[in-house]
């Protein structure tokens, strides 16, 4: 089963199912983005589901209601008898007035309604809320708080790698964080080895995503990079589009991990006929 590690006292897979590439963000192109919401339906999602769970790799990144996600892992759940952790990241009310957090304690108890374990204001709300003069996240207290009432761990999404910093420095009630990490440096603000020493340098366990650039790595150079530089209690969260993928990145990270050659099937072309 694939190895794990702890937010809290929570067990999760160290390898999580990320679920842009089941709802339909691509970063690639509007046509890819339409593609992927014509063709993933609820069995689409509990195929994949079903690769995953049987292989021990049982959180998914990003959960939210919507009903493809909702049916396909209720299928999933019931083909394997496994549970799916789920793990949310909501667009909160950035206010902090009166209404903005009952808006907010609305959108949370929906969340809490569907199971979430962990639950981390989206990048939109979290980076809203970073004071690179003050050095803190002042304001988003509440909003984790209220996470917290709810039995949901509280964490921070963030496209800033100042977020993991502050939040350390100012004892934030945060049990985890996500960093955008991947050897091309897509989507990352600074250079890849400062988010590496962030990553090592956080109190908490990191959960970093877009490992293969949104597709713009191969599998297998992605995924070596990541396994390769991160800490043992930190994760890895890939998007995948069909169970053959889920099967070949499940693959590929537990190849690297143990330190031995993939059991993958290469793709072939006729320019390769010359290497069997």
């Amino acid at each position: 089963m694939f190895p794990r590690t702890n937010i809290e006292n929570l067990s999760v897979s160290r390898l999580m199912i990320g679920t842009n590439w089941l709802l339909g963000y691509s970063h690639t192109s509007k046509a890819q983005d339409r593609f992927i919401r014509e063709t993933v339906d609820a069995a689409r999602v509990a195929d994949i589901l079903e690769v995953a769970l049987k292989a021990g790799v049982d959180t998914l990144y990003g959960m939210r209601p919507e009903g493809k996600l909702v049916e396909g892992i209720a299928e999933a759940q019931h083909r394997t008898g496994r549970k799916v952790i789920t793990v949310a990241i909501p667009t909160l009310p950035t206010g902090g007035d009166a209404g903005s957090l009952g808006e907010a304690e609305r959108i949370l108890d929906q969340y809490a309604a569907l199971g979430v374990s962990v639950c981390m204001p989206h990048q939109a709300t979290t980076d809203a809320f970073v004071n690179r003069k003050t050095r803190s996240l002042a304001g988003i207290e509440p909003l984790l708080a209220l996470i917290r009432s709810r039995g949901m761990l509280p964490g921070l999404s963030t496209h800033m790698p100042e977020t993991p910093v502050y939040a350390d420095a100012t004892g934030l009630d945060v049990a985890t964080y996500i960093q955008i990490y991947n050897a091309a440096g897509f989507l990352m603000q600074i250079e890849v080895d400062w988010v590496h020493r962030m990553i090592w340098n956080a109190r908490q366990p990191v959960i970093t995503i877009k490992p293969l650039a949104a597709g713009r790595l191969p599998p297998l150079v992605g995924l070596a990079f990541s396994w390769a530089t991160l800490r043992e209690k930190d994760m890895v969260c890939v998007g995948v589009l069909t169970p053959y993928e889920a099967e070949e990145v499940i693959e590929l990270s537990l190849a690297l991990l143990e330190r031995r050659p993939p059991r993958v099937e290469l793709q072939e072309t006729r320019s390769k006929a010359s290497l069997k």
